[in-house]
C-alpha cells in the first residue's frame, strides 16, 4: 500500500498545494485523486503566479476578459473563480461521499485585505457566491482583524478556511473564532453545521531559526510547535463547551497543517509529512513533496495527543535563545506581508501578460493585412 493511502486510512486528509489550468486540463489532478489518495487542494496568490508565468493555459481567458472590460483583481478574481470551481466539482463525489467532511478546495480573499474586517465578510460573501459550490472554503487570515471576520463569516454560513496560524495560541484564537461564530448560529436557530479547517503553517518556523540554532535542532521547531497545537486540538475537542456544540450538531474545525514542503536541501523531503501523521487532521503539501512522500515515504506512527516530546524540544529552544512567542507574531506579520507582495507581483505579470498578449494579437492582425 501506499504511503499516501496510508495517511489516509489512518484518518488525515492529503491536500495538494497548488492550482493550475494545466493540471485541471490534462488530468493530472484527477490522477492524483486516483493515485495518491489526494481529496482536496488549496491555493495562494503564489501558485497562480507561477501558472502564468509557466505556460499559456490562461491567454485566451485573459484576452477574452480583458476584452470585455475586466483588469487588475478582477480580471484575476474571475480567473480563480473559474479554476477553483473546476477543482471542486473534481473534488465533488469525495465531498458528498464524506458528508462534507472532506473533497474541499480553498480560495482566498485579497490579502490587501488583512486589517479591515468588514471588507473581508465582504469579500469571503461575494466569493462564496459567486462560485456556487458547497465545498469551497473562503481562505481568511487569523490576524487580529481576520478572527473577527472569521466569526461573522461562519455565523453568516461562510465555510472559512483560517489561514496564517502559525503557534498553538494563533490556533486557539482561530477555534474560538469558530466557536462563537457556531454558538452564535445556535442561538439564532440556524444549522450548526458551517465548516472550517484552521493552517498552522510548519517550515517557516525551521527556516526563520536555521542559521541561529545549533545543527542538532535544527528542522526540530516546526514540528515541535505542531505537536503543542495538536495537543491544544485534541483538548479542545474533548472540552465541555465543543462536545455542547458538537451535541448541537457542530462539526469541527479540523486542524491543517501547511507549508510543509521541506526548505533545508539537507533534510529529508518528506520530513513534515511523516512526523504530522494524525487522524483528524489535513496535510496540505505541494506537487514535489506529494511525489516524493508517494514515492519513498513512510507513514509511521500518529503524533501522539499528549503532545510528544514537544515541551521538551522547545525547553531546547528557548535556552539557544529562541523566544516562540515573539517569532510566532512575528512569522504572522512576515506572512501577511509576504502574502500582500506576492498578490500585488501576481497583479502586475497579470498586467504584463495582458500588454504581451495584446501586441502580439495586434502583430498577427497586422501581419494579415
Amino acid at each position: 500500500m501506499k504511503a499516501t493511502r496510508q495517511l489516509h486510512e489512518l484518518g488525515q486528509s492529503l491536500w495538494l498545494d497548488n492550482i493550475t489550468r494545466g493540471i485541471l486540463n490534462d488530468g493530472t489532478l484527477l490522477g492524483y485523486l486516483d493515485e495518491m489518495s489526494v481529496t482536496g487542494l488549496t491555493s495562494n496568490p503564489t501558485i497562480f503566479d507561477h501558472a502564468l508565468e509557466q505556460g499559456d493555459f490562461y491567454d485566451e481567458a485573459i484576452r477574452q476578459k480583458a476584452g470585455e472590460g475586466k483588469s487588475g483583481e478582477a480580471l484575476f478574481l474571475e480567473l480563480a473563480v473559474e479554476d477553483l470551481v473546476r477543482a471542486a466539482d473534481v473534488f465533488r463525489d469525495v465531498h458528498d461521499r464524506t458528508g462534507g467532511v472532506d473533497g474541499w478546495v480553498s480560495l482566498e480573499v485579497s490579502p490587501l485585505l488583512a486589517d479591515d474586517t468588514s471588507a473581508t465578510i465582504r469579500a469571503a460573501a461575494e466569493l462564496h457566491g459567486r462560485a456556487r459550490r458547497p465545498n469551497l472554503f473562503i481562505k481568511i487570515p487569523g490576524t487580529p482583524a481576520g478572527l473577527l471576520a472569521v466569526e461573522k463569516s461562519i455565523f453568516a454560513s461562510v465555510p472559512v478556511n483560517v489561514t496564517l496560524l502559525f503557534s498553538p495560541a494563533h490556533y486557539i484564537a482561530a477555534a474560538e473564532a469558530y466557536m462563537r461564530g457556531i454558538e452564535r448560529r445556535i442561538a439564532a436557530g440556524l444549522d450548526p453545521k458551517v465548516d472550517s479547517v484552521a493552517s498552522l503553517f510548519v517550515s517557516r518556523w525551521d527556516v526563520a531559526v536555521h542559521d541561529t540554532v545549533p545543527s542538532a535542532l535544527r528542522n526540530r521547531l516546526g514540528i515541535a510547535i505542531s505537536q503543542r497545537a495538536y495537543r491544544e486540538y485534541r483538548r479542545l475537542l474533548a472540552s465541555p463547551r465543543w462536545r455542547a456544540l458538537a451535541a448541537a450538531g457542530a462539526r469541527p474545525q479540523r486542524l491543517l497543517w501547511a507549508s510543509t514542503g521541506t526548505k533545508d536541501p539537507e533534510a529529508s523531503d518528506t520530513l513534515y509529512v511523516e512526523a504530522l501523521a494524525a487522524p483528524d487532521t489535513v496535510n496540505t503539501m505541494p506537487e514535489k513533496t506529494l511525489k516524493a512522500f508517494a514515492d519513498h515515504g513512510h507513514a509511521g506512527h500518529a503524533l501522539p495527543e499528549d503532545g510528544g516530546d514537544a515541551d521538551a524540544v522547545l525547553a531546547d529552544f528557548v535556552r539557544a535563545g529562541v523566544d516562540d512567542t515573539v517569532l510566532a507574531a512575528r512569522l504572522q506579520s512576515e506572512g501577511t506581508a509576504s502574502f500582500t507582495a506576492s498578490w500585488k507581483g501576481l497583479l502586475q505579470r497579470l498586467a504584463t501578460k495582458h500588454v504581451a498578449l495584446t501586441r502580439e494579437d495586434r502583430a498577427t492582425t497586422a501581419a494579415r493585412s
